[in-house]
Parts: C-alpha cells; sequence; structure tokens
C-alpha cells in the first residue's frame, strides 16, 4: 500500500508546509506545525465539490447594482446578546463563542432558543439529549414566542453530513452548533478536533449558511493560552467572535465582541450566573462600584467607557515599603507597563519616590481596562494608599495621563458625566481641556485639573 500522505499546518494562522518547521514561514510563531493527512475527496463531495455546483448559477454583479439595504435581523430573547451582535443576529451569519471550560458557553447558547422562540436545531456532539433537557429543566427563560419545547429540537450528532442533511430537511430559524471541536467529515482523515477538520467543518457550516440563510452559532473551545482552540482561520471564516471572560469561581461574567461584520467589536454585556441560568446585568455600574464602608485609603472610582456603554468601576492600590530591597509591581486587569509609566510621572513630575515601595493594583469585579481614562483614577488610588488617606465617596475619575504629567481628555466625556450622576456622585474630575456641553446634569460638579501637581492639590490639601 502507498504510504499516506500528510501536511504540516500551523495553528496559530493556518498555513500549510510539506514539511515540519520549527517557525511557521507565514505569521513567524515558533513551535505551531502540526501534522495532518491530505484531505481525500470524491469528485462532488465536501466544501469544493458544493462550490464546483454552485459556481455555475452565480454572475458577478456591479458595485452600483447591489441592494444596500439594511440586513434583517432576528432577535434571540436576550437584549444584551441583539445589542452585542448589533441589534440582533443577521439570517446566513456564522457567530462563534469561545470561553473557558464552565464559563457558561453551552448556558448561553440554550437560553437563545428558549428565550427567542425561533425554531431551533440545537446540534450537541458533547451531551446526550437527556443532559440537555435537565439543563432546560434549570433555566428559568421566558418563551419568546410558542412552548420552547415544541420550538427546539435536539440532534445529538458528530458527522456533519448528517447535521447538514437534516438542516436542509427541517429548515430551522437557527441552528446552534456545540461544539465544532467535536464535529468532523468523511472527507478528511483525521481525529475530530484536528486542524484539518476544523477547517473543513467551518467551511462546510459557512456554506450551508450563506445559501440557506440559516443563521448558525458555533461553540468553541479554548486553549490554556486563551485562544480559541484549532487554526487560527476558523475566526477569519466566520462573521462574529464573541468571547466570554470571567473567573469560574466568580458569579459575573463578560461577553465581549471580538470580531463583528455586522456591528461594533467595543461593546461587552454583562451576565450573573445563577442557580436557574446566566442573568443580564442591564446597569453593571451597580456591581463595580465599592462594596466595602467608607474610610478605606487606596481606592478611586474611574467613569471607564466600553463601546458604547458607560461603567463606573472601582481601583484598588497598595503602595507598601519594598521587603526584599527590589519593588514589586503588581496589576490585576491593568497593563504593568502603563503603570510602571504613571509610577515614573508621579517620581518625575510630582516628586513622589516610589521606586522603593512595593505598589498593587486591582480592577474591581475582574475587569479588564484597556480605556486610558482610567489613567486618573489610577494615580489617585496610589496616592490614597501611599498618604494612607481615603478619598470623598462622591468623587470619580475620568482622564488621560501624559508623559509630562499634563492630564489629557478622554472621548465622550458628557456620557460618563452622566452615568455619574445617575448614581448619586456630586464630583468627577477631567481634564481642564475637556470640551463640555451646556446640558450637563446639574446635581454634578466637575472639576476639571490640567497635571497631576493641580490634581494632587486639589485631592490631598488637607493630608
Amino acid at each position: 500500500m502507498a504510504a499516506a500522505k500528510s501536511l504540516w499546518y500551523c495553528t496559530n494562522c493556518g498555513n500549510e508546509s510539506p514539511k515540519w518547521m520549527g517557525r511557521c514561514p507565514a505569521c513567524g510563531e515558533w513551535n505551531t506545525m502540526v501534522e495532518a493527512p491530505v484531505e481525500k475527496k470524491s469528485a462532488g463531495s465536501g466544501s469544493k465539490g458544493l462550490a464546483a455546483k454552485a459556481s455555475n448559477s452565480r454572475k458577478p454583479v456591479y458595485l452600483k447594482e447591489i441592494d444596500r439595504s439594511k440586513e434583517p435581523r432576528l432577535l434571540l430573547g436576550l437584549p444584551e446578546v441583539d445589542r452585542l451582535l448589533g441589534g440582533g443576529i443577521v439570517p446566513g451569519s456564522l457567530v462563534l463563542i469561545g470561553g473557558e471550560p464552565g464559563i457558561g458557553k453551552s448556558t448561553l447558547s440554550l437560553q437563545i432558543p428558549l428565550a427567542s422562540g425561533l425554531k431551533t436545531l440545537y446540534v450537541t456532539g458533547e451531551e446526550s439529549a437527556r443532559q440537555v433537557k435537565m439543563r432546560a429543566d434549570r433555566l428559568a427563560v421566558p418563551s419568546g414566542g410558542g412552548s420552547p419545547d415544541e420550538q427546539t429540537l435536539v440532534f445529538t450528532e458528530t458527522k456533519i453530513e448528517s447535521v447538514i442533511a437534516e438542516a436542509e430537511e427541517i429548515r430551522p430559524e437557527l441552528m446552534i452548533v456545540d461544539s465544532v471541536q467535536t464535529m468532523f467529515t468523511e472527507t478528511v482523515e483525521s481525529t475530530p478536533g484536528s486542524v484539518s477538520q476544523i477547517k473543513e467543518v467551518a467551511a462546510m457550516l459557512l456554506r450551508f449558511a450563506k445559501e440557506s440563510g440559516v443563521p448558525v452559532i458555533l461553540i468553541g473551545h479554548i486553549t490554556k493560552d486563551g485562544y480559541i482552540a484549532g487554526p487560527k482561520i476558523l475566526e477569519h471564516i466566520v462573521d462574529v467572535v464573541l468571547q466570554f471572560e470571567g473567573e469560574n469561581r466568580g458569579s459575573y461574567r463578560i461577553l465581549r465582541s471580538i470580531k463583528n461584520r455586522f456591528g461594533s467589536t467595543s461593546e461587552i454585556a454583562v451576565f450573573e450566573m445563577t442557580g436557574t441560568g446566566l442573568r443580564e446585568v442591564a446597569n453593571p455600574s451597580e456591581m463595580l462600584i465599592p462594596m466595602h464602608e467608607a474610610g478605606l485609603s487606596g481606592a478611586a472610582i474611574c467613569a471607564m467607557l466600553d463601546g458604547t456603554r458607560p461603567l463606573l468601576f472601582e481601583v484598588q492600590a497598595l503602595v507598601s515599603s519594598a521587603v526584599y530591597g527590589t519593588a514589586q509591581r503588581s496589576a490585576t486587569g491593568f497593563d504593568t507597563r502603563r503603570l510602571n509609566m504613571l509610577l515614573a510621572v508621579l517620581e518625575k513630575r510630582a516628586g513622589f519616590h516610589l521606586s522603593a515601595k512595593d505598589v498593587f493594583l486591582n480592577m474591581a469585579g475582574g475587569l479588564k481596562v484597556s480605556d486610558p481614562a482610567a489613567d486618573l483614577a489610577v494615580i489617585a488610588a496610589v496616592l490614597s494608599s501611599n498618604f494612607d488617606y481615603s478619598l470623598s465617596g462622591d468623587c470619580c475619575f475620568a482622564g488621560e495621563v501624559g508623559l509630562s504629567g499634563e492630564i489629557r481628555p478622554v472621548g465622550q466625556t458628557d456620557r460618563r458625566i452622566a452615568e455619574a450622576s445617575r448614581l448619586g456622585f456630586k464630583r468627577i474630575f477631567v481634564s481642564s481641556y475637556t470640551p463640555l456641553p451646556d446640558n450637563l446634569p446639574k446635581e454634578i460638579k466637575v472639576v476639571k485639573v490640567a497635571d497631576v501637581p493641580a490634581l494632587v492639590k486639589a485631592l490631598f490639601k488637607n493630608a
């Protein structure tokens, strides 16, 4: 018998090579090449066969002839998820949801058909039908229309050809596949979850979604590094990539949009894991503001903007004398390099000697913060801990700090001020260069500061 032919695939970018290489020539990553057998396909089978059959029915059209009317959308019954997708799921779209084991991917994927009332084909390759039924009975989700038991069909199958054949016969309004790593096709001679299997399964599901108009939601596993398992091409194929974030031991989860061809990628949705499923948190600021007694030093409130949603959360800092001679710098949910930069600004521009002190920083609620508006709150929290002087509980901060110590304005300050006023804050510190509209809330005072020394004078004049 002739020896089976194989190729080497890069798990990071999907690049193919006839032999193993230590470094991928396409993306430059090291030790990412894995071996997979060459696909054996008969004529007219697989995604390439489908493409050959459909190619004769399609003709190129001029750009001006394409209908630019707004894409129709289907509401999933969960307002936060609909908002994250850009107003609902688009027919024929392919959505990938990834996250840690036990974070709530399967729970969310089952809540969607129960809440929406859409005729859904729920394909599970990891659980039995009885397990799915037990979870469905535990979820307290109001139905979007009709009986959820009559609208949701559970199909325990891992062969993708059987899944697509069943979907073409049933013609559901929505299809959910849990998970893409358990699916396989007979046209590829490798185990489910391999690079070649995931590529071919995703391509076949994409073609089915585009030709039938049925939106497909894929559940994806992630690696120990936090990336979605499989080739990077999987994320390129799908239309939307959503990532679940949060600690399994905690009750709050954040669903973040990483890629979205039909909406913004700077949106988040916050959920609370309860005994009856995931509960949408319409106002995340309420869970992120202080949950301790007043009078504690090292805490400051930041008015952040994540996408179009304003969030107020607590920044916690602890400054202490270095025990082992070398000062430690640790940040949870915040870039450590930016923390070091802010500490250098405090030492150089404001005269605070923190080089011999340990500085620990934490973003409350498990948030990962990238908004530069958090700079001002970080500096305020660090100085509060350094002086052991508590800040007033009715003030918050929103401003970026530059290398020369100046406080720079941030975008959409009016929305941050409105959210702070709604939550009962009386003062908000912003850059003195921030343009303010005339219709600001009268219940909150806007304090403008030009640089770090001016902030110190305004906060700690009585310290």
